[in-house]
């Protein structure tokens, strides 16, 4: 039950994130659908796995590979769907947790926090970066021959 609730936030909050981005109106549902789709699997390998590095990586890396395929199918750029997409991995409280404890002088815990919160940040970007390396090279494997 609580899955299915977080797949509806999921979704709910990267079609708020895809209106703010003015994703073009047929795209919407679709961004939704992507972010819900890396949400899972973010959820249910952090169950698997006990560590939210390596689930938000694996979570990136399925954004991008789904948001990669649903361009090529809709014929729209990737970014359309990635973007919007990876709304609901943004450690955004780990950011607003850091700052708090910055303010309450907690500089132990204010780095411990932050140094969380970069390397999600970083998981999020190696996964794109994977996920784009890759559609590319089968782009380019496909154009020759």
């Amino acid at each position: 039950m609580v899955i299915i609730k977080t797949l509806i936030f999921a979704f709910l909050s990267t079609v708020g994130f895809s209106v703010l981005f003015t994703t073009p109106k047929d795209s919407i549902v679709k961004a939704g659908i992507v972010g819900s789709i890396g949400w899972g699997l973010y959820y249910i390998s952090s169950l698997v796995l006990n560590n939210s590095i390596i689930s938000t990586l694996i979570a990136s890396i399925s954004i991008g590979i789904v948001g990669e395929l649903f361009a090529k199918y809709y014929k729209k750029p990737a970014t359309v769907f990635i973007i919007p997409g990876i709304i609901p991995l943004v450690p955004g409280a780990g950011m607003y947790y850091t700052m708090l404890e910055l303010v309450e002088k907690n500089y132990y815990a204010a780095v411990d926090k932050g140094t969380e919160t970069f390397f999600l940040a970083a998981a999020i970007s190696i996964g794109l970066i994977i996920s784009t390396t890759l559609s590319t090279s089968i782009k380019r494997a496909k154009s020759k021959n």
